[in-house]
């Protein structure tokens, strides 16, 4: 039988309009066949030695009441939970501490706090300890610095002597930082260069690598974000720095590539088999809001290389959204507002309104926005039209994001 598994720099090769195999499955079909769907590989964490599935839970969206969805990640193989003090308000470590009560020395936990430049050791503890109080645990194995942008926050001594007490008192085993923003890089290097991380977070999927658009420039008017990441990301590999990815579907927009997919074979699969071919990345996470999400994504479970109708999948996705998705990484529109508006991510959360269409997921993130798009409702657009090298009407969408959520 036919190989259908080709490796990433051949199928660099095929062209964007490749067809698809034929054979579209029914829906009950699919259903069945992702049903049978598990995790199939294990990874080490880098330097911690934590073996944590490669396709884990992300909880940023988990609500009340979800408890039979970590439940069914569990079942399924998951072993690693990611979460964090703002996720729904506190309710996401509410509910994976009710969920995974009985089974805590069977999983590895990770959640998050947003520790700022001034931030004192005191008020990280307390942070801290809150979580582990909502998550019904006395510990976690892995401690973020959330959402991290500015070098300020890495240098942070305070942050540091938290580190040192949490660890000696043994509510904590490793920390890391977590990270989506324009300054990722430098972010990155320092902590990297600094050996202040166990493991880091952050933003990759098949968008931002510059392989991914070899030989199609003719196709794309646009080059990938963040084109230092790739070698941030095997830096961290050779100081063995844990690597997780996030945000790997692009703005997951799955519905819109339902009528493409053919067979078993679905656009999420073809993102986390992206992302899970490189061999500097440890294992992924993504937001888990569904038994049946679980059952399709698990699909791409070990997975080292792409599959052979992958490639024309993701190609289509670039383009079907490339006009209206925020490289949030980029952040080259920085600066072009004079009232400081945080363009980029004010983008952001317009992308889980319009595209993950989790309005209070959306909400909440825009609520904790230093400077919102309020200043947009009385600007002319005119000092960001041109601002975005990708070609985004910024000065058409911060004041209509402004005004659905605020």
């Amino acid at each position: 039988m036919m190989d259908n598994r080709i490796d990433r720099r051949r199928l660099l090769q095929v062209g964007a309009g490749a067809g698809l195999a034929a054979g579209v499955l029914p829906a009950s079909a699919r259903a069945e066949a992702f049903a049978q769907n598990r995790v199939q590989s294990y990874v080490t964490l880098g330097r911690t030695g934590l073996m944590i599935a490669d396709i884990s839970f992300g909880s940023s969206r988990l609500r009340t009441g979800e408890e039979a969805v970590v439940r069914h990640a569990l079942d399924k193989g998951i072993n690693y939970f990611d979460t964090a003090e703002s996720y729904t308000k506190g309710a996401s470590e509410e509910v994976l501490g009710r969920a995974l009560k009985g089974v805590r020395d069977e999983v590895i936990l990770a959640t998050k706090t947003g520790a700022g430049a001034g931030t004192r050791a005191d008020e990280i503890m307390r942070n801290l300890e809150a979580s582990l109080k909502r998550l019904q645990t006395d510990h976690v194995e892995v401690f973020f610095n959330h959402a991290v942008n500015e070098i300020d926050r890495l240098h942070n001594e305070e942050w540091h002597a938290f580190v040192d007490r949490a660890k000696a008192q043994g509510k904590i085993r490793f920390t890391g930082m977590s990270g989506h923003g324009g300054n990722l890089i430098q972010c990155l290097d320092y902590g990297i260069d600094n050996d202040i991380l166990d493991v880091m977070l952050v933003a990759y999927n098949f968008g931002q690598d510059p392989k991914f658009y070899e030989g199609l420039t003719k196709d794309f008017d646009f080059v990938a974000t963040q084109p230092d990441l790739p070698r941030v990301i095997e830096k961290a590999k050779t100081k063995d720095v844990g690597v997780i990815a996030m945000k790997t579907l692009r703005g997951a927009r799955l519905n819109d590539m339902r009528p493409f997919e053919q067979g078993t074979d679905s656009f999420a699969q073809a993102a986390f088999r992206w992302v899970l071919s490189n061999p500097n990345v440890d294992a992924l996470i993504v937001s888990m809001t569904s038994s049946d999400l679980i059952d399709e994504y698990l699909g791409a479970s070990g997975a080292q290389e792409l599959g052979a109708n992958d490639l024309p999948l993701l190609h289509r996705y670039a383009k079907m959204n490339g006009d209206s998705f925020c490289r949030h990484a980029c952040n080259a529109c920085e600066g072009s507002c004079p009232y400081g508006v945080q363009i980029a991510d004010v983008l952001r959360t317009r992308m889980y309104a319009m595209d993950y269409r989790d309005m209070d997921f959306a909400r909440a993130e825009y609520a904790m926005l230093e400077v919102n798009g309020s200043a947009c409702l009385s600007c002319s657009g005119e000092p960001c039209r041109n601002a975005c090298p990708y070609g985004l009407k910024i000065d058409e969408l911060c004041a209509p994001t402004h005004v659905l959520l605020i």
